[in-house]
Parts: C-alpha cells; sequence; structure tokens
C-alpha cells in the first residue's frame, strides 16, 4: 500500500489487549442469508486468533446484533437495510457461528448498530479492565468492522485490524476499506503478526 504523505502513521500496542470479534453470526455464512459471504477463511483466522487468545489469558469479547421481532428498535438502519430484521432474538441467523461461540469467560455485547461503541457499554468495560488495545476481526470489513475501528480510535484504544480475520461481500469492497482503515483509524496486520501480537502479551 502507498499512501499520501501524512497518512498511515504507525500505531503501537499498549500495556493491554483484548481481542474483539464482531458479529460472527450465522447470518453471514448460511446458505440463503442476504448477508451471507463469499468465503468462510475470516471464520478459520478469527477461530485460531481465540484459541491463541484464551491460551494466553487475553479477555475475548464478541458483539452480535440481535433487535426485536419488529425490528424498530434498530431505528433508522433497519429501515435503510431492511434485511437486518432477520436478526431477531429466536432467528438461526442471529446465533453465533458454531466455530466462534462464546466460552463462559468471554463478554458477550449485544449491539443495534454497525459500531460495537454505539450504545452499548463496551467501552467502559474496557476501562474497566484497563484494556488499552483491541485486535479486531469479524464482519463485515466495510460496515461493523471499520465503524468499530473508528470508534476504538476515537474512544482512545490502539486498534489492530487482522486483514486475514475480517471479510465482506466483495473482495474490492474489501481491500479498499481495509486501505482507508490503514490510512485513518487503525492498524492493518495479518494474521501471523496478530498472533505473535496476542503471544507477546502471554508473557507478561
Amino acid at each position: 500500500m502507498s499512501f499520501a504523505e501524512g497518512f498511515a502513521g504507525t500505531l503501537k500496542p499498549g500495556r493491554r489487549p483484548a481481542l474483539l470479534v464482531i458479529d460472527m453470526m450465522k447470518a453471514y455464512f448460511m446458505e440463503g442469508s442476504p448477508f451471507r459471504l463469499p468465503s468462510m477463511e475470516c471464520v478459520y483466522s478469527t477461530a485460531r486468533l481465540i484459541q491463541e487468545a484464551r491460551k494466553s489469558k487475553i479477555p475475548v469479547f464478541f458483539t452480535r446484533v440481535v433487535y426485536r421481532s419488529d425490528g424498530r428498535d434498530g431505528g433508522i438502519f433497519t429501515v435503510k437495510v431492511p434485511a437486518l430484521r432477520i436478526l431477531t432474538e429466536g432467528s438461526k441467523y442471529a446465533q453465533f457461528q458454531d466455530e466462534l461461540t462464546p466460552s463462559a469467560d468471554d463478554f458477550v455485547v449485544t449491539k443495534h448498530y454497525a459500531s460495537a461503541f454505539f450504545g452499548t457499554s463496551l467501552s467502559s468495560t474496557l476501562r474497566t479492565f484497563e484494556i488499552d488495545t483491541l485486535v479486531i476481526a469479524g464482519v463485515s470489513t466495510s460496515g461493523c468492522v471499520r465503524a468499530s475501528a473508528l470508534d476504538a480510535m476515537q474512544n482512545g484504544f490502539v486498534p489492530f485490524v487482522v486483514s486475514d480475520a475480517v471479510g465482506d461481500r466483495d473482495p474490492k469492497v474489501h481491500e479498499s476499506n481495509l486501505y482507508d482503515i490503514e490510512a485513518k483509524y487503525a492498524q492493518v496486520i495479518d494474521e501471523s503478526s496478530a498472533v505473535e501480537l496476542i503471544k507477546s502479551y502471554g508473557h507478561h
């Protein structure tokens, strides 16, 4: 990636990281879903990151989107994206992907909008545990991942977006959003760099 001068400064990880897994629900991987992605690769990459985080005793936060049956708690978002209304509490689409099920020690944040921070307790909980760095995986790159990386930065958390562990419905959209995220909001790293980063905290 080449950037104009004055963009893409290097971010350094802070003292305490957490892994943030965004919206890895069946809606993105199940046949017949309007949100289905063309590849499962981000699922497998995220599963490996979760395994490393748990080994290194690093907190794992999962987000999911769940609406009431009429979708009205999604406000204008569910008007603009009516397909979101399939994500009701009992819906098969709103369940976590089988390979990525939270454990009893993990944190689960329910959200109604794109960002993991908007209208949720995520920021307060991270501060309670003195977490200052987020390794971000999940879907989709152009939507909830981008919004969450932006809000992480705006809330003072250092965001690292893992390119192999995020995905989108179109590879071009995925790549162009990673380019933008790297230029302005977060550090974009690959899975092996993320694993090294996580492991480095396991020795603290």
